[in-house]
């Protein structure tokens, strides 16, 4: 009982990491566009860019981890 108790934690934690992750994405995704209508300057747009690509990747390592928990806690349960 209580180890289904923990991989049903495991699951919903997952999920939940997962989708952080993806509306880091999504929130990614809107700064660069705008970024892209606004900037003007070639410096500056690249700035905004690599900045964002950092972000980019922090979403989609917390959204893969999240889903490696769901995977591992259907598994196990």
């Amino acid at each position: 009982m209580q180890w289904e108790r923990i991989m049903e934690w495991l699951i919903w934690t997952g999920a939940v990491i997962s989708v952080i992750g993806l509306v880091g994405i999504v929130v990614c995704a809107v700064q660069v566009a705008r970024a892209r209508a606004r900037e003007k300057d070639e410096a500056a747009l690249r700035a905004r860019l690599q900045r964002a690509v950092a972000i980019n990747m922090a979403a989609l390592l917390l959204s893969m981890l999240g889903l490696g928990m769901v995977v591992v806690g259907a598994i196990l349960s």
